[in-house]
């Protein structure tokens, strides 16, 4: 499809982004935000701030959902103030904590339970189990994709529209975070499961990291893949000694995450009144895991709660007692991090600690932009 990105409205920008989207998969493990004991006062520094994403962004979405997907029982959300609510954490995730870093006096609410007043501070769509590609994750039941979560947005934004009139509305979103959190079973949950799916075999990585990529939107912080083969559940079903991360998955990630920082140049430059950020999620966590010390971390390669080697074969069983020392490990999971971990990487992203960890600005540059 050939589409002038400079002619979008910021609604037709998504539902474009939508469609590139499911060409390319892009794998953005939203990881923003700021230190858990760090807050903002005062006025939030943007009027919304709206979230896609899958389970590592998801607060309730898939409550509702015939899908192996939820997370609504305890241990989950034994450490946030609600309790288990359809986080995929011990507590808070990196869009709450960045809710909190953004002056929010309240989380995004989920899109099921948004509505009236509430939309004007934004939305979360996330859906675990979620891809860019639509097949990703039916083996699990149902989930919101990507492509189904524009639409609710696109559904928001009508309301919006009804709330502030056409004008007013349009200058209002324009000045919103946007930050999607997709792309993690794009490949766990497809690519490198040829048992349900083909992709493997249809593009080599490099060829799939093609079919990830290209873009559009206002303020957009874009997440580059997290070392994913250094997760519990790699490191259970594929490396040898239960330590080693594994090569091939992580080599998969950071084609398309050098790719993914290019474009953002790309993006910049085409779209004159929008900014995009990169993220370099895998060089943060690549950080953590080799100096945990540095950050109070004594546990990387194990879930703080799970079943198996490295707790790491399937996600916390209901009512599971998890570790009692939750802030010295990296993962809450099979695949999610705690909310230490998820607090380390947010405020590098927010606030880039080396060069490498924000491209051209950081989270907190791009929020006054």
């Amino acid at each position: 499809m050939q589409t002038n990105a400079k002619d979008l409205s910021l609604t037709s920008v998504l539902a474009y982004l939508a469609m590139e989207y499911n060409k390319m998969w892009v794998v953005c493990a939203v990881v923003l935000v700021l230190s858990l004991w760090y807050r903002v006062e005062g006025d939030p520094q943007v009027p919304c701030y709206f979230i896609f994403g899958d389970s590592l962004v998801d607060n309730g979405n898939n409550n509702q959902l015939q899908s192996l997907a939820k997370s609504i029982y305890l241990p989950y959300g034994i450490d946030f103030p609600g309790g288990p609510t359809g986080r995929f954490s011990n507590g808070k995730t990196t869009v709450d904590v960045i809710a909190e870093l953004l002056g929010f006096d309240d989380y995004i609410l989920p899109y099921v339970s948004a509505s009236g007043q509430d939309i004007l501070k934004g939305v979360n769509y996330a859906s675990a189990a979620a891809g860019i590609r639509e097949e990703t994750g039916r083996q699990l039941g149902d989930r919101i994709s990507f492509s189904r979560q524009v639409k609710n947005y696109q559904n928001t934004v009508s309301q919006v529209l009804n709330l502030l009139g056409n004008d007013s509305a349009a200058d209002y979103l324009s000045k919103c975070i946007y930050s999607i959190g997709f792309g993690s079973n794009d490949y766990l949950n497809n690519y490198f499961m040829p048992i349900f799916y083909s992709t493997s075999s249809q593009y080599t990585p490099e060829q799939y990291a093609d079919v990830l990529y290209d873009y559009g939107a206002r303020k957009m912080a874009l997440f580059g893949i997290g070392s994913i083969g250094c997760s519990p559940n790699e490191l259970a079903q594929n490396s040898p000694d239960g330590k080693t991360c594994v090569k091939g998955i992580n080599s998969a990630n950071q084609i398309f995450n050098s790719r993914l920082k290019s474009l953002v140049n790309t993006l910049n430059n085409n779209l004159s009144d929008a900014r995009f950020i990169y993220i370099d999620s895998y060089g943060i966590v690549q950080d953590i895991i080799n100096s945990p010390s540095t950050y109070g971390i004594k546990v990387t390669n194990a879930g703080c709660c799970g079943v198996g080697r490295n707790n790491g074969l399937i996600t916390c069983l209901p009512l599971q007692t998890p570790c009692q020392n939750r802030n010295e490990y990296l993962f809450w999971d099979a695949y999610h991090p705690t909310e230490a971990g998820n607090a380390i990487v947010a405020k590098r992203a927010y606030s880039a600690q080396a060069a490498s960890d924000a491209y051209p600005v950081d989270i907190r540059r791009l929020a006054q932009i």
